[in-house]
């Protein structure tokens, strides 16, 4: 009797101690549940909760709430767990590392790119980045994946993909002509020479792309990458500078036939090829072309008078040259945060934003700016716009408040974004279409 006495009481303890646990890990649970849904509510206040590109979607019938998703993600609170499932918080501010997608153990989250209500426009490619026009091809941020780390895999996968189903047996004067130096061109260019290709890259600008017109300072917040003929590329906060000069030595080392200043004014099917027509006169022809010239070609203007004046300017180039000036930073995105921090050590700098809180920033350039603004460094001014531009000053209309300010000014730098190239892209024949919450990336 005591021994049996002794076994309930044992058992008892036992399930006591396990009933503790269980109710103590639910408590924690429901607890980190509300810090969650806090900051959902946060994020929808300051219109960060509706996703603007690529963004993760999570099925919850899968979702085991793991929270791999969540320690994978190189971003602060893109993700968060709400009751055992993952679900997203800022979904505006995701950049599309895809960390998420391939750490989730059970394949709940599909890459999504626009939303229910929202569309965002993109050129038709099929899964071989292929376009509806047989031999055009199109890699990096054009095609809806922006961060470096995926243009540079793409492009590799695009040139591989090239590779298998191209015939020799052609007229033209090369293999394939890539159309951009950014990531994307690079990293094609690296897998053509590697593949033993006949191949040019054509840019508009100079070497780097986009990536070229950072300012000189900018940290390129980017992650580990695998570089054709080079290898990983360990890099998560790194310098234009050290980036660009990687990019060089590899280059360099594999002779990369590169054509700067070239902006291509058409592509025109010829006899089983391509003909590539450059603004500066000059023409090649390809079996296959490669667009890799991201979606912002040519910079969004405001339409403002005085916008054509010689002080207005659409990106930043030497920072560390501007001194004691009056400066206007038009825009809310990262660049524009970038750029209006870089200049304010030693300028007297005004951000205006139409908008009423920051969206789909860099969590790192939200704190910076909100401590920049804190302490006087930068004048930030939310639902304002720019609506004239005189050689001395400038004028801005606050959209909530009806009030118009007019400011000393010596320069103005407008970050409004940039237009997708699509005159360009349906003189081609490729077809533009918007998509609605499609799956870029899916088990």
């Amino acid at each position: 009797m005591e021994i049996l006495l002794e076994r309930i009481i044992t058992y008892g303890l036992v399930f006591l101690l396990c009933l503790a646990v269980v109710l103590i890990y639910i408590r924690k649970q429901r607890r980190n549940s509300r810090k969650v849904l806090e900051k959902i509510e946060k994020a929808k206040l300051h219109g960060l909760f509706e996703p603007v590109s690529l963004h993760p979607v999570v099925d919850p019938n899968s979702c085991i709430g793991t929270g791999a998703c969540i320690k994978a993600c190189p971003e602060k609170d893109i993700l968060g767990i709400v009751n055992g499932k993952a679900t997203t918080i800022n979904a505006s501010r995701c950049v599309g590392h895809g960390a998420c997608f391939h750490a989730c153990p059970t394949e709940a989250i599909t890459l999504c790119i626009g939303t229910e209500k929202r569309g965002v426009e993109l050129p038709h490619v099929n899964m071989m980045f292929e376009t509806n026009v047989p031999g055009i091809y199109i890699a990096g941020e054009l095609g809806g994946m922006g961060l470096i780390k995926n243009a540079v895999e793409q492009g590799r996968q695009a040139v591989e993909n090239i590779v298998r189903f191209m015939k020799k047996d052609h007229q033209a004067n090369y293999d394939l002509i890539i159309v951009g130096a950014g990531p994307a061109g690079i990293s094609a260019g690296l897998t053509a020479r590697k593949n033993n290709l006949n191949f040019i890259i054509l840019e508009q600008d100079t070497l780097g792309g986009t990536v070229f017109t950072f300012p000189r300072s900018k940290i390129v917040m980017t992650s580990a990458m695998d570089l054709p003929l080079y290898g990983r590329l360990k890099l998560f906060e790194t310098s234009k500078t050290e980036l660009l000069g990687i990019w060089n030595h590899v280059i360099e080392k594999h002779t990369i036939p590169i054509f700067e200043n070239s902006k291509v004014e058409s592509v025109t099917p010829i006899d089983g090829h391509f003909q590539v027509q450059t603004l500066a006169g000059g023409s090649f022809t390809a079996k296959s072309v490669l667009l890799a010239i991201g979606r912002r070609g040519t910079p969004r203007k405001l339409n403002v008078p005085g916008e054509n004046l010689e002080k207005v300017a659409y990106r930043l180039l030497e920072p560390e040259d501007i001194e004691d000036k009056d400066i206007i930073v038009v825009g809310g995105g990262d660049s524009a945060i970038e750029s209006a921090l870089l200049l304010a050590p030693h300028n007297k700098v005004t951000l205006a934003y139409r908008g009423e809180a920051f969206q789909r920033i860099k969590p790192q350039n939200n704190d910076r700016i909100n401590d920049a603004s804190a302490k006087g460094g930068v004048d930030v001014r939310f639902n304002t716009n720019l609506v004239g531009i005189e050689e001395k000053v400038v004028t801005m209309t606050n959209s909530l408040k009806g009030k118009t300010d007019i400011i000393k000014n010596d320069l103005v730098y407008i970050f409004a974004g940039g237009e997708l190239p699509s005159e360009f892209l349906k003189k081609i024949g490729i077809n533009i279409t918007k998509k609605f919450g499609e799956a870029i990336l899916k088990h």
